[in-house]
């Protein structure tokens, strides 16, 4: 794979919110991301993160409902039914391997969604859960810590990624034609030094 080729790949992976609900993951291709994850970078190469995966209907509607599905668009309440996930992978971390997870967890997170793209599909992940809820209907253990949480499926958002205005607004928004918008600051305002 060259630059190019890459760099379409990492630009095309927008955190997407709205699915074709109708398009099934099936657990080999979940199985597959966290494949990818597993060959990642580990602190110290504890690897001491686990994962739970899940594409069945009545558990990803409790996992959905222990998500933060978008802190900007205050009004909307996350997608409807039809335009829900497929598949969720909840990234934790073993406290009986590490008390410190470094950014395994990120690195990992990161690593699934461009996976994800390169089969045509989408994904979100969330920071904002409630653990207790989630724990309770995953029966998720003490020594495992939530960290983060996939939601995966078939895009059908349109997402662009736009230059932050002169405001400096950071926030994501929807156009009229429910288009999803990202600002992005401007590489010059990134690099604080070259030597």
């Amino acid at each position: 794979m060259n630059f190019e080729t890459f760099n379409r790949l990492v630009v095309s992976n927008r955190s997407c919110r709205r699915f074709d609900h109708a398009h099934k993951i099936d657990t080999k291709t979940l199985e597959s991301l966290v494949g990818l994850a597993r060959n990642c970078a580990s602190a110290a190469n504890k690897q001491p993160l686990k994962f739970i995966l899940c594409r069945d209907e009545a558990k990803n509607e409790e996992i959905f409902f222990c998500l933060g599905w978008a802190a900007y668009l205050t009004d909307w309440p996350g997608p409807e039914k039809p335009e829900r996930p497929s598949a969720y992978i909840v990234i934790m971390g073993d406290h009986t391997i590490s008390d410190n997870f470094w950014c395994d967890h990120g690195i990992a997170a990161q690593t699934i969604l461009l996976g994800a793209r390169a089969l045509g599909l989408g994904g979100c992940m969330f920071g904002a859960i409630n653990i207790k809820k989630l724990k309770g209907c995953l029966n998720i253990p003490d020594t495992l810590e939530v960290k983060l949480v996939a939601a995966l499926g078939k895009p059908v958002e349109e997402i662009r990624i736009d230059e932050i205005g002169e405001n400096g607004d950071i926030k994501y928004w929807r156009d009229e034609n429910r288009v999803h918008h990202v600002p992005k600051r401007k590489l010059s305002d990134l690099i604080t030094g070259s030597f």
